[in-house]
């Protein structure tokens, strides 16, 4: 059972598998807000950085490296989370760690969906793709999860635009940038409307 705060507070637990720099972001963004509090940081694999960052700020960070969805689900229940963030993460959830949070877990995309979305497009893959099609734009997209890779119900999108001579390594920077960008505010806009 959630406590009380819990309950009038939106308590998000971060998933990555990268570097983390949307994590920090995000974490940075909302320290002092009292409607929206990150609670911890579960990772996919080591990440001596962001376990640094995470321990300065008195904040949870798991290295669950090697284990199941259940110590994800475990450990989120214990933080009291009542919000996921796929900050970069790179697994599948399963369906019973979506339903856990139904409606409350969030994922960002790093190209406009539907396009260059579903299994195996992530990071570069996704940015070599946009940049072989020769794309004018790209961007981000926050979206709800659901059983599907990239196909929850869209939230924000914003775009950039791609010069013609731009490689895979530029259109990242440009996206990254976005990404830093927006994240953590649209996150803000979204939560906070659902909860009130």
């Amino acid at each position: 059972m959630l406590n009380f705060v819990a309950e009038m507070q939106a308590q998000l637990i971060l998933f990555i598998s990268g570097g983390g720099s949307n994590a920090r972001q995000i974490i940075r963004y909302f320290k002092g807000n009292e409607r929206v509090k990150v609670v911890g940081v579960l990772s996919s694999k080591a990440n001596l950085e962001m376990e640094q960052f995470c321990s300065q700020r008195q904040l949870p960070f798991h290295n669950l490296q090697g284990k199941d969805f259940t110590t994800y689900l475990q450990i989120s229940q214990e933080l009291n989370a009542n919000w996921v963030v796929l900050a970069g993460f790179l697994k599948k959830v399963p369906a019973e760690l979506i339903s856990a949070f139904p409606e409350r877990m969030i994922n960002i995309h790093p190209a406009l969906l539907p396009n260059y979305g579903g299994a195996g497009m992530y990071g570069q893959h996704v940015h070599l793709a946009v940049s072989a099609a020769k794309e004018a734009f790209s961007g981000i997209s926050i979206h709800l999860v659901n059983e599907e890779f990239d196909k929850g119900k869209l939230l924000f999108q914003h775009a950039v635009a791609i010069m013609p001579n731009d490689n895979a390594a530029e259109i990242e920077q440009k996206v990254r940038a976005l990404e830093i960008k927006h994240f953590a505010p649209d996150l803000d806009a979204y939560i906070t409307g659902v909860t009130k």
